[in-house]
């Protein structure tokens, strides 16, 4: 009896579509996202190891689908530096364990997230936000999750622009907090504006296709996703 009932879930499961599957797919990915994040700040420092092994599984994972592990390194080598260094002035020498295993905390609560974007669609994102958040709501996640390797690029080449016009924002240069300042004037400001340009046309690119009048909007599904 127990046989029969499994073989009838796995037919009842084989019975959905491609995109019923890329769906519930997506919202088991979310919801263990969620759980691997929180993890990572209410468990023990004992189990933290524990939780290192599921994440480094998803990170090779990531890797095998593409994805660009460098930017999660250079944030946890940032965050690093900067949690020792304050952790050191505020605390003295003997508080580094401390800090390294706040920094070990963070990364482990980013690393999920890294991973969620590179194995699933930001359109497969909005449509399970959809089903218990606002519509509106969902598709402004969905649109920043989109946005988010377009604007990491366009950052990197204006960071690269204004080193080339003799901006003191290189590594070396933002040793001196003098510099600080400087950075944020010729590379966060412009990203900014970007950013808020970007908002604007997508804003108007929905109000074209009449979003947010129909009671149940329906959910692109890439014919290559299916393919796959």
């Amino acid at each position: 009896m127990k046989a029969r009932g499994r073989l009838g879930g796995i037919q009842w499961f084989n019975t959905w579509g491609p995109e019923r599957r890329e769906t519930v797919s997506c919202a088991l990915s979310l919801l263990l996202v969620c759980v691997l994040s929180a993890c990572a700040f209410v468990l023990p420092t004992s189990l933290l190891l524990f939780l290192v092994g599921i994440n480094g599984l998803l990170v090779i994972h990531g890797l095998l689908c593409r994805g660009n592990i460098w930017g999660v390194v250079k944030l946890a080598l940032i965050q690093l530096i900067i949690t020792l260094g304050l952790y050191l002035m505020l605390y003295g020498i003997g508080s580094l364990i401390d800090g390294s295993v706040v920094v070990v905390r963070i990364v482990l609560a980013t690393i999920p997230s890294w991973w969620l974007c590179i194995t699933v669609a930001p359109e497969r994102i909005g449509e399970v936000l959809s089903s218990f958040l606002p519509k509106k709501w969902a598709f402004v996640v969905a649109a920043s999750l989109s946005l988010l390797p377009y604007m990491l690029d366009e950052i990197r080449e204006i960071y690269q622009i204004q080193c080339l016009r003799g901006a003191r924002i290189t590594p070396k240069a933002l040793r001196n907090p003098k510099n600080w300042s400087e950075l944020v004037y010729c590379v966060l400001f412009p990203a900014l504006i970007l950013l808020l340009k970007l908002s604007h046309q997508m804003a108007v690119a929905a109000h074209s296709r009449h979003f947010g009048q129909h009671p149940r909007p329906t959910h692109w599904h890439s014919p290559r996703e299916n393919d796959e």
